[in-house]
């Protein structure tokens, strides 16, 4: 990173900065910053209702016109060109504190909201938005005060060599920040493809944008990692050997996390599952909801969630309920006397389910007689649905429940376990036992 220069809304002289405050000239320059207030407040609610856009997740507006990064960006650069050019006329007071107020204002929303936006709910990110906001103000107090250059001095006085490369406190906390600086940019550009790209997906298109923007994402970080390392002074052809170590210790130690890792990018390319699908998985049944580089989420029915590594959907055995066709088959069995009417039961039981708007017309439920059983006739009714995450034990009981009033109201009767007692009489019993 190149040496910073002495900022040009520095405070030089103390004295002289309030003696200029207490100055008519300052009410004007409080007049022209409250008019930059405006036009930013005005311009931003202006674009914002234009453009229609509502998402509180939005990094350019957020929930309030002055919760995302647009407004202190446009304050920024409207107070900065008025502080130019009315330092050519007056001097300036009041905007040698604006400007570096709004550039801290600017650096901790930047931050926070692309925080935010990338890692949602993420416990990390409380930590991160503070330590983003404390070090923008404590840079903001020490550029103002014009302590800024003397701990920098300070700072690069703090040397050791790396090998043939000197480093120094400054030059490793310039690249640290320039590294921030590009990681954050970096998920900036990957959150912004990967909301356009998922923007209407659906099904199979889903999975493959959603894969596009993993892929992106990574690449994104990995040359923003580059940057950071270079800004920060390291050799990157040094980093060959930790590269070589980090590929044994993958092959070892960690082979099932980075099984996981390619699993899920060839999951995602090849949509053997898919964003929605119905699957069953190590005894586990349910939608997926969202597939990560490392993990798959699967819900039941019932509401509970499983977080299945992705090396488990390419080594093992998947039951894709919905790869190639969304319809769902289910049944229930049925068992009547066997005095009752075959063809009238079977009717009653295709009734039953066409009376359900669930199932399908086409194919038609059908109703077959499928055992002889031991204490009466078994029917099995098959019918279709397209909706199994809206619950399947509901619709059969829906069903079960049509049927049996059917059966009833045509007094058919739903046998009991019959069960027939044979006795027999021993040589000079004179009980008889049974056998």
């Amino acid at each position: 990173m190149a040496t910073l220069t002495r900022p040009t809304a520095r405070i030089d002289d103390l004295d002289a900065w309030l003696a200029n405050l207490t100055q008519p000239s300052a009410l004007t320059e409080l007049a022209v910053l409250l008019t930059c207030v405006a036009l930013a407040w005005l311009t931003v609610w202006g674009v914002r209702r234009a453009s229609g856009l509502r998402d509180e997740r939005s990094i350019w507006f957020g929930r309030q016109i002055i919760d995302g990064v647009m407004f202190p960006l446009l304050l920024l650069s409207l107070a900065y060109l008025s502080f130019m050019l009315l330092a050519r006329w007056m001097p300036v007071a009041v905007f040698k504190i604006a400007i570096p107020v709004l550039v801290a204002l600017a650096v901790i929303r930047l931050g926070v909201k692309i925080l935010q936006v990338v890692f949602v709910d993420a416990p990390l990110v409380r930590v991160l938005e503070r330590s983003i906001s404390w070090l923008a103000w404590v840079a903001m107090v020490l550029w103002v005060s014009g302590l800024l250059p003397l701990v920098l001095e300070e700072l690069d006085d703090i040397r050791w060599k790396v090998g043939d490369a000197t480093l120094s406190v400054r030059t490793l906390i310039e690249g640290a920040l320039t590294a921030g600086l590009v990681l954050l940019i970096a998920l900036w550009i990957s959150a912004a493809i990967e909301s356009r790209l998922l923007r209407s997906a659906t099904g199979s298109q889903l999975s493959l944008r959603k894969a596009l923007s993993n892929a992106m994402r990574a690449l994104l970080v990995f040359v923003g990692l580059l940057i950071g390392l270079s800004a920060v002074g390291i050799d990157l052809t040094a980093l060959s050997v930790l590269g070589g170590a980090i590929g044994v210790g993958v092959g070892f130690g960690l082979q099932k996390l980075a099984a996981s890792y390619v699993s899920g990018f060839v999951m995602l390319a090849e949509r053997s599952v898919r964003i929605g699908d119905n699957i069953r998985v190590d005894n586990f049944e349910g939608r997926i909801t969202d597939i990560n580089a490392r993990y798959t989420v699967v819900r039941s029915l019932g509401g509970r969630e499983s977080i299945v590594p992705n090396e488990m959907f390419i080594s093992n055995r998947i039951e894709n309920l919905s790869l190639a066709d969304s319809r769902v088959l289910q049944s229930t069995v049925v068992s009547v006397a066997y005095d009752s009417d075959v063809a009238l039961v079977m009717r009653l039981l295709t009734d039953a389910a066409l009376s359900q708007d669930r199932v399908l017309r086409d194919p038609a439920p059908g109703a077959n007689l499928t055992n002889f059983g031991a204490d009466g006739l078994e029917f099995t009714l098959n019918y279709w649905m397209t909706d199994p995450e809206n619950g399947q034990q509901n619709l059969r009981s829906l069903i079960n429940l049509r049927i049996l009033e059917s059966l009833r109201a045509h007094g058919i009767e739903i046998p009991y376990p019959q069960r027939v007692l044979y006795t027999r009489r021993l040589p000079g019993d004179d009980v008889a036992k049974p056998g």
